[in-house]
């Protein structure tokens, strides 16, 4: 045994040395480093420091101000520690007292609204049919703004004190001819008046109901929809002017181009208005691009104004999300649809027969895809049957002429215009939009020239629709154009893996013929669509792909449709290789 205790302690001690030695090389390697250490360094600076040029001497003491900050900083880091420590350990006491005091406070306030969950209990027992029944201890109130406590609305005896029917103290409490009896101490209420209570209740809330409903519904001659009643007002004793079924396509245009330039000093080329008529003929939106001060704002301003129906001017606004910033939204709280410009334009055009246009300005500032996106799909429906917006689930009484139980139609007499900048404030026109829409290109400034007044042109939509019609029977898209069409789609699909797609077939089906009608020609009507609608999916392939073929593109178009053909395609295409 004595044996095993001595091996115990020399192995305890030795332990224990090892730990103090430890311990003391700490303490002495500290000692060294920044106190008896200094000398030293002293000596090493200064043997260098006299030696040195100016510059030198600066790095030199900037080291030296490192060198000595980085203890201090570190003496300064334990000191606030430990002094840390010694606070929270002398406020550990008032710590306690401070968590206690707060459970004190949270049992006051569950107590509290145990109080105020019996007072509304009261209430409701004592209310019923159409006329307000003061609650039980409305006696002990100041007045009606006051919440009363268990005590002051109590005898001291367990029972409530009654108000009598005048509103005095001292009245019985009868509820459904049975006395009611509330004990303080648990503010209990019999069975049997609390179904009487919640029945009167329930009864009362009906009522109140019924008559707002009605009076909601148009029984004080109020319409939820003030704007678009106002246009049934104003279109109660509208008188259609005389319209001009006898134009043709291409005088249509010529006379547009003179008003804009007699009445507005606006000026078009003949070429940019074939495309915005065109454009009409094969798609409902229509999308005007280019650089600022080039006439896209006041190129549908103005040829509104020629078919004697202003346009709508709706700024596109970059918080745009969704429908509602177009359309609008009905308030549950007020019990009215808030109308926007877009939705009262949308529904007056329903009113009249010319060509109506809603201009979206800078309709890119937002994602398109996002606030118009139920729009471009009821464009798509075959039928315009199918062009149908919900705004509200069900019809009232009062609701505006020309919605049909909640619903409002999307008139065929009705074009959506939108202005487009590309530059870095707004977003990148998506080809879901450009495959539905007719991009149009405004890219200089028309030259001015003089020419007599022109007056106005009244034409209905229906009249314009029949043009159109008439254009695709006599200038039908002729077979050796579909052919090359067909060698380009071809091409394209094989090195590009582009198609034309049936939309753009569509589209081409309708452009072109109404833009020959208009005064063009045939190559330039297909060329246009084809630069527009095609080649501009270039944009979004891959950089050096594009260029290594886009050169072998251009020869190809010029193989199949001729060296003076295609110049808009071939121009884009050498921009766009440019560009990469």
């Amino acid at each position: 045994m004595s044996e095993f205790l001595k091996l115990a302690w020399e192995l305890i001690s030795k332990v224990v040395y090892n730990i103090a030695e430890w311990f003391s090389a700490i303490v002495m390697g500290f000692v060294t480093v920044f106190i008896t250490g200094w000398k030293e360094y002293s000596a090493i600076f200064m043997s260098y420091f006299t030696e040195f040029s100016i510059p030198v001497k600066i790095l030199s003491i900037l080291l030296a101000v490192i060198l000595i900050a980085i203890p201090v900083l570190v003496l300064i880091l334990i000191v606030r520690h430990i002094v840390m420590q010694i606070r929270l350990r002398a406020t550990k006491d008032d710590n306690a007292a401070l968590y206690k005091e707060i459970g004190r406070l949270n049992r006051q306030v569950l107590n509290l609204m145990d109080e105020k969950n019996r007072i509304l209990a009261l209430k409701v027992n004592t209310m019923g049919g159409t006329e307000r029944i003061p609650y039980m201890g409305a006696s002990a109130l100041v007045d009606d703004n006051v919440i009363p406590s268990v005590a002051n609305v109590t005898d001291g005896k367990g029972f409530v004190k009654a108000a009598a029917a005048d509103g005095t103290p001292g009245g019985e409490l009868n509820a459904a001819g049975r006395d009611v009896q509330i004990h303080a101490e648990t503010a209990t209420i019999g069975d049997e008046a609390i179904a009487t209570a919640a029945a009167a209740a329930v009864t009362a809330a009906a009522e109140a109901k019924v008559r707002a409903e009605e009076k909601e519904k148009g029984s004080g001659g109020q319409s939820r929809f003030p704007k678009l009643t106002l246009v049934d007002q104003k279109y109660e004793d509208y008188v259609q002017p005389e319209y001009d079924n006898e134009i043709s396509l291409e005088k249509f245009v010529e006379e547009y181009r003179l008003f804009a330039a007699s009445q507005l000093h606006l000026y078009y080329t003949p070429e940019i208005i074939r495309r915005f008529v065109a454009g009409m003929a094969a798609s409902r939106l229509l999308i005007l691009e280019g650089i600022s001060g080039t006439g896209k704002t006041s190129l549908p301003y103005s040829f509104s104004r020629f078919l004697d129906n202003p346009a709508t001017m709706v700024s596109v606004q970059p918080s745009f999300r969704d429908r509602t910033e177009l359309l609008g939204y009905f308030n549950e709280f007020s019990k009215r649809f808030n109308e926007t410009e877009f939705l009262r334009a949308l529904y007056e055009a329903g009113y009249r027969q010319d060509p109506s246009f809603i201009v979206l300005d800078e309709m890119n500032l937002a994602r398109i895809e996002y606030y118009f996106a139920e729009m471009l799909s009821i464009l798509e429906m075959p039928s315009k049957e199918e062009w149908v917006l919900d705004l509200v689930p069900t019809a009232w009484e009062g609701d505006p002429r020309r919605l049909d139980g909640g619903k409002i139609y999307v008139p065929d007499t009705l074009w959506f215009v939108g202005t487009a900048n590309n530059d870095d404030s707004t977003f990148t026109i998506t080809d879901k939009v450009y495959d539905r829409a007719i991009p149009i290109e405004l890219n200089e400034r028309a030259a001015a020239f003089e020419c007599e007044y022109q007056p106005k042109c009244f034409v209905t939509s229906a009249h314009l629709e029949e043009m159109f019609r008439q254009a695709k029977e006599q200038y039908p898209v002729s077979q050796s154009a579909l052919e090359k069409m067909e060698k380009l789609d071809q091409y394209l699909q094989t090195r590009f893996k582009l198609a034309f797609g049936n939309r753009i077939m569509k589209q081409m089906y309708d452009f072109i013929p109404v833009y020959v009608a208009c005064g063009g020609t045939e190559m330039d009507g297909m060329d246009y669509i084809i630069a527009r609608k095609v080649l501009k999916k270039f944009e979004s392939m891959n950089v050096s792909f594009v260029r290594d073929e886009i050169k072998g593109l251009i020869v190809y178009i010029e193989k199949t449709f001729g060296r003076t053909g295609m110049q808009d395609s071939k121009a884009y295409l050498q921009r766009i290789q440019n560009l990469y």
